[in-house]
């Protein structure tokens, strides 16, 4: 089997077929689909491993909750900056290579954060963590959408959102409980811990590319590839549901916590950050995008997706812990089910340049996740949870028009069709 930087044509088995469809075949896919599940968990771990610490951060240095919030945006921020720049490495170097070079960066960085003296030092480290962690996200979908048949991309993705969420949800309960028993920074180390195991687990377990042709790094190129997308109306469309709805998610997981650990619930911090749990129900709803695909359609899907989100908002305002967590597993489950509507649909809109298409929706994504976090934590501040909840459905209301905007025009041009016909 060649190796990924030639890119040259192989065979699985006796079938000639870039997407073979025997034992051989359905292994790989199996593997590729545990793998890319290891190191979606490993980054949203690694990613978002501050959140679920910011009360006991901003205790520690004395700051507010949107100062502390930076550790947070920090890491998106460089994530967004950088993933443009790695993709197109990705589209020279291969997409195997420049995951397991971010990983291993990311998890090293990891390994050096819980010892951060001062705020600065800690969110500028976040902050590199965050641009190593940038090389993942478009790699993994470029890969995918090339080794997988299209039938079998969309849900293959979902599942690598799913391992987003698993991991968002075990780096937090895990750093909830770790800082409960011995502090913060050892919250941290434990993050590390469980990013090194998920970025071995990926190493060993992704196949080689049996798909990819090396593309040039001439800037020229790139930057006509990114124009090309940016020209296109539908991935616009697309880029920004995903920054919205990325925007109202992240307002509400970024201060939930200092909410919960407030009265009148008064949690603590590791029950504070067991309420993290809920991001398996992301895992779900991720993982079922494909069937659901085929039966609503891209758009019925994401109205779907917000209605589930706006509702959950709305239960979340009440005072009683039980309507609290019911209006979290819906926005959770709303906004991974939508996530992964959106983020297939890049993957399957682009003719060309697939890793830069999932670039710029990732940056569109996690500069999303800065604005929520930084604006969440401010108006938080402000003006309590009622006015998060009116942030993010605002950012709901804009997702909501661009996704009937899409529809109209869709009705719109099939009837000068049928009346051309």
């Amino acid at each position: 089997m060649p190796t990924e930087a030639t890119g040259a044509p192989t065979t699985l088995g006796a079938s000639n077929s870039p997407f073979p469809d025997n034992d051989q075949g359905k292994s790989s896919q199996l593997r590729m689909n545990l793998a890319l599940f290891a190191i979606g968990l490993a980054t949203f771990a690694m990613l978002f491993s501050t959140q679920a610490l910011l009360p006991d951060i901003a205790t520690a240095y004395g700051v507010t909750p949107d100062r502390a919030s930076w550790t947070v945006s920090a890491t998106t921020i460089g994530l967004a900056l950088a993933v443009l720049p790695l993709s197109t490495l990705s589209e020279r170097f291969g997409r195997r290579r420049t995951m397991t070079v971010s990983v291993a960066v990311a998890v090293a960085l990891a390994m050096v954060i819980p010892f951060a003296p001062d705020l600065s030092t800690l969110t500028a480290l976040r902050a590199a963590q965050g641009m190593a962690i940038a090389g993942i996200p478009a790699s993994a979908v470029a890969y995918l959408s090339e080794e997988l048949p299209p039938r079998a991309t969309v849900g293959a993705v979902g599942l690598f959102i799913a391992g987003n969420s698993v991991g968002g949800m075990s780096g937090r309960v895990l750093t909830g409980w770790v800082a409960e028993g011995f502090g913060w920074r050892a919250a941290l180390g434990a993050v590390a811990v469980l990013g090194l195991l998920a970025a071995v687990a990926f190493r060993v377990l992704l196949p080689r590319s049996r798909n990819f042709t090396p593309a040039s790094l001439r800037p020229r190129l790139v930057l006509r590839s990114v124009r090309d997308h940016l020209a296109r109306p539908l991935l616009l469309r697309l880029y920004a549901i995903g920054l919205l709805l990325m925007t109202a998610f992240s307002a509400v997981y970024t201060v939930v916590g200092f909410r919960l650990v407030e009265e009148p619930f008064g949690l603590s911090a590791g029950l504070a950050g067991s309420v993290f749990v809920i991001y398996l129900v992301g895992t779900g709803t991720s993982s079922v995008t494909g069937p659901a695909l085929e039966r609503m359609g891209r758009r019925g899907s994401l109205y779907v997706a917000i209605g589930t989100v706006t509702a959950g908002l709305l239960l979340s305002l009440a005072d009683q812990l039980a309507a609290v967590l019911a209006g979290l597993v819906l926005i959770t489950a709303g906004f991974f089910f939508g996530h992964a509507v959106a983020s297939g649909s890049v993957s399957r809109t682009a003719t060309h340049g697939k890793a830069q298409a999932s670039a710029l929706y990732q940056i569109a994504y996690y500069l999303g996740a800065s604005l929520g976090g930084t604006l969440g934590a401010m108006i938080y501040h402000r003006a309590a949870w009622p006015g998060l909840v009116a942030f993010a459905l605002v950012a709901l209301s804009a997702t909501a028009a661009i996704t009937l905007y899409a529809t109209r025009r869709a009705v719109n041009e099939r009837r000068a069709l049928a009346t051309a016909a």
